[in-house]
């Protein structure tokens, strides 16, 4: 387990902004005041995703997801309570990290995976792997181009139909569609694989 300590903070010194650092020239008065609450948060925040995830480095990944997503928000959103704010969007940052660890061992059974670190898998079953991983590869670049947006968006970064129709400014109904499009060929292309 990492422990979260002052020398682990500098290593990311890039995604915490302080008042010594400044901020770019782009960013309003009220964008500011988001990265000013997160640098004065920033260790508040860090326990709060430490037990809510049970682990120092998820929470430092999450946390590092937050900053990204702040990156991203418009400089004339006006936030009325950039604290609460914040630890909402961390909330669902740290959310979207579930759903994404339990998309992956929904995916690995446990017969699939080595019993202990020191096991490896055989070569026929790595070789198996990666046939399978350059098929799954192959169709998904088959996808028209807002097709595959969406289904990666979907399901490898793990966003909600409703999250990534205000990212990507279209209707949820849509990203259904697109969604169950995506999947449609991809079961046409990879069935053996599934069954």
């Amino acid at each position: 387990m990492i422990s979260i300590t002052q020398p682990y903070r500098a290593h990311i010194p890039t995604c915490v902004p302080n008042s010594r650092i400044g901020f770019r020239e782009m960013a309003g008065e009220k964008k500011k005041s988001i990265f000013e609450s997160f640098a004065a948060s920033y260790e508040e925040l860090l326990r709060h995703l430490s037990r809510r995830l049970g682990r120092d480095a998820d929470a430092a990944d999450v946390l590092q997801d937050t900053y990204l997503r702040l990156q991203n928000i418009p400089t004339e959103t006006d936030i009325k309570n950039p604290r609460s704010y914040l630890f909402r969007m961390a909330d669902n940052s740290a959310m979207d990290h579930i759903r994404g660890k339990r998309s992956i061992e929904r995916y690995f059974s446990s017969e699939e995976t080595p019993d202990s670190a020191d096991e490896k898998p055989s070569p026929e079953r790595i070789v198996d792997y990666r046939q399978r991983l350059d098929r799954l590869q192959q169709a998904v670049s088959e996808l028209p181009q807002r097709q595959r947006q969406v289904f990666l968006m979907h399901k490898i970064d793990g966003l909600s139909h409703a999250e990534i129709s205000r990212e990507l400014g279209i209707t949820r109904s849509a990203v259904e569609k697109l969604v169950m499009k995506a999947l449609a060929h991809l079961r046409d292309r990879l069935g053996d694989l599934i069954d």
